[in-house]
């Protein structure tokens, strides 16, 4: 799980004397002994989809499930009509069910993902992503877009963000969560293990600020911001990995974060 906080990057092999021995014996054992093989999103998620839904104990699904939580607690999305960019299994639909949209949509870059989740909705309404201008939706398809820890695999961020408002309806909201863009930049991955091999997803560092500048353009507002640090709360994710040199070291580094954003102007 600590290849997935904080992997190898430039500042940790520059800085290696500074370290703890414990923290150095940790780095060694998980970093040099089993190289990261770095795969695009599709290809990855293909791989992963096979045991994506049975992972226990694992913190970034862990604390984005709390974020999601929260964000989604404040809109009302009940007889509307909702897409889900970067889908996956539909780890999320329960609670979003829960709402009562009128449609859920999903899209996903990944075959094997989508694959799953049908086998849990069976009449699911789902699309693979091909490009990110989706170009087959219609304009003011949706009344609010959500997407979980997928915009740091989308390379151009902007031209996905403008064709994300050209799919929303006059008064969209949009919910994001994902890796926080310090960890990413600091040498943050996505990693799983496929057939005893270390693997790790593509991601392009973008920062938060951009996101927000980009959707602020095209009249989105930020209605809520929240992101979620290496503390106390999370300590026992260590333990179980036996890193707490690690968590020692990175102890409120930001690992996460979400935004809620409501296109139109302020009521108040």
């Amino acid at each position: 799980m600590l290849a997935t906080i904080i992997n190898s990057s430039p500042y940790l092999f520059k800085n290696l004397h500074r370290l703890a021995p414990a923290v150095l014996n940790y780095i060694r054992k998980r970093l040099f002994k089993s190289p990261v093989i770095e795969k695009s999103s599709s290809e990855a998620y293909d791989l992963w989809s096979e045991d994506y839904d049975v992972q226990p104990g694992n913190l970034m699904l862990d604390l984005d499930e709390m974020l999601f939580t929260a964000l989604l607690s404040e809109i009302d999305i009940k007889d509307k009509e909702i897409a889900d960019i970067g889908c996956g299994t539909g780890r999320h639909w329960p609670r979003i069910f829960q709402k009562h949209p009128l449609n859920l949509t999903g899209f996903d870059v990944s075959e094997g993902m989508l694959n799953k989740l049908e086998e849990k909705f069976p009449k699911a309404n789902t699309h693979q992503i091909t490009d990110d201008l989706f170009l087959t939706v219609k304009d003011a398809s949706f009344d609010t877009i959500i997407s979980t820890l997928t915009v740091a695999h989308i390379e151009n961020i902007e031209d996905a963000l403008q064709a994300w408002s050209r799919m929303l309806k006059p008064d969209g909201e949009i919910i994001i969560t994902d890796f926080h863009p310090k960890l990413l930049a600091f040498g943050g991955k996505r990693t799983f293990k496929h057939n005893n091999v270390q693997l790790s997803v593509r991601n392009f560092v973008h920062s938060i600020n951009t996101i927000k500048d980009i959707l602020k353009d095209n009249d989105f507002r930020v209605i809520a911001e929240e992101e979620m640090q290496i503390d106390e709360t999370v300590r026992h994710y260590y333990e179980q990995q036996n890193a707490l040199p690690v968590y020692e070291q990175f102890k409120g580094f930001p690992v996460i974060y979400g935004i809620h954003l409501k296109r139109g102007n302020d009521p108040e």
